[in-house]
């Protein structure tokens, strides 16, 4: 968090004259914009998005989930495609389609542009492995064919999830049930692994998720998924520290998913289970949280969707601000894309970080001119409200 001093001088009395100093720190808050494609199956609609990109014309690209019949078989002819939406939120096109050939897609996952290069790298889960396109959504390779851990007992996701880039350009993909990120060149070549062993200690993971790399220092933040925590990692990918612990109050986490680093270091993590985004700094100081679980007309939680059947919570609660589970996020231009993940939409929402917030500091008081007492009142924070508790309610539904 950046903190700037402030001096100034004021005249408190006659003959007496006092130097203030104080620190001051910035925050961040978070606020509703817009929507981008809502739930169903047709041309611009979306069931389950999971990754997010944003190009520099202010594109949105959304990893739509897979189309499954209701037996439970792949339905080629829905979802599995990059879906491309305008700066305006209009439907533009799809990158990509269903099926196992070249640049085709059997649910598509994590989404990104490498900065430096401008391609476009997106997961793909049951082919098992990563496709690439150029920056018009031409197809140029895939890679990492076959490198991601399958499904795992008593897990619901696996395969590739977060992706992200270094200064040079290199690639870093998460492999879910790997507990590991793969580090590929930007053309696909394996030049390195970080982690690969599961658990609850510093450095070990259980549910590889969101990853990102800070623009500022290079250190690597992973959404450690089933540890319900976010662990820093160096830039070699030596474990620094871990913050969050499991619950719904603030700075707490149920099964974060996506993870975005601005350029002070602030931390936007998608806490899915309590369907909110929370914010910390680069330390993993709480700062402010967004977003409530979508509720039905009685006012109760809606459950998420049978793993048979519509990907979509019923009833659907498309208020702004309500969420059935948060999933993946990008961050852009002041702006951070969340999905709403079994709401079949994307909730836009403006960051502001400029306000400056007092904190509590020391303050020197000279006495000028005269004898007397210089008083310097300290302001304290406001507290957060507690965030509604989903425990109970999660245990009903599991």
């Amino acid at each position: 968090m950046g903190l700037v001093k402030n001096i100034s001088i004021g005249i408190l009395g006659t003959g007496f004259m006092v130097l203030v100093t104080g620190a001051q720190a910035k925050a961040v808050t978070l606020t509703y914009d817009r929507s981008i494609g809502s739930p169903g199956f047709g041309p611009g609609q979306l069931f389950v998005p999971q990754g997010i990109a944003v190009d520099d014309q202010g594109n949105t690209y959304v990893a739509n989930g897979r189309g499954v019949n209701p037996d439970g078989t792949p339905n080629f002819n829905l979802g599995d495609k990059i879906e491309k939406f305008s700066p305006s939120g209009e439907y533009i096109g799809a990158i990509g389609s269903g099926g196992t050939g070249p640049g085709q897609f059997d649910e598509p996952t994590t989404v990104d542009f490498n900065p430096v290069t401008g391609d476009l790298y997106a997961g793909d889960v049951y082919n098992n492995r990563i496709n690439q396109f150029d920056s018009q959504g031409n197809f140029i390779r895939s890679f990492a064919n076959g490198e991601f851990t399958g499904l795992i007992q008593g897990r619901l996701f696996f395969g590739p999830s977060g992706v992200t880039f270094d200064k040079a350009g290199n690639v870093y993909v998460g492999d879910f049930n790997g507990e590991r990120i793969f580090k590929f060149t930007p053309d696909g070549q394996q030049i390195g692994v970080i982690g690969g062993t599961t658990g609850t200690a510093l450095g070990e993971f259980q549910g590889v998720a969101g990853t990102r790399i800070s623009p500022v220092s290079g250190n690597i933040y992973v959404a450690d998924q089933y540890n319900n925590r976010v662990q820093v990692l160096d830039p070699n990918g030596k474990p620094l520290y871990a913050f969050g612990s499991a619950g719904s109050g603030p700075g707490q986490l149920l099964q974060p998913i996506g993870i975005e680093v601005d350029d002070q270091e602030n931390v936007y993590v998608a806490d899915s289970i309590n369907s909110r985004v929370q914010v910390f700094d680069k330390n993993g100081k709480f700062l402010t949280s967004y977003g409530q679980p979508a509720l039905d007309a009685s006012g109760n939680l809606v459950p998420p969707p049978a793993l048979t059947g519509p990907p979509f919570g019923n009833p659907l609660d498309l208020t702004p601000g309500r969420f059935n589970w948060t999933g993946g996020t990008a961050l852009k231009d002041g702006k951070l894309y969340v999905g709403d993940f079994f709401q079949g939409r994307v909730q836009v929402l403006n960051v502001e970080g400029t306000t400056q917030v007092p904190e509590p500091s020391s303050a020197l008081g000279l006495a000028l001119l005269g004898l007397g007492a210089a008083t310097v009142t300290l302001r304290k924070r406001g507290q957060q409200k507690p965030v509604l508790s989903l425990e109970k309610e999660l245990q009903k539904q599991c």
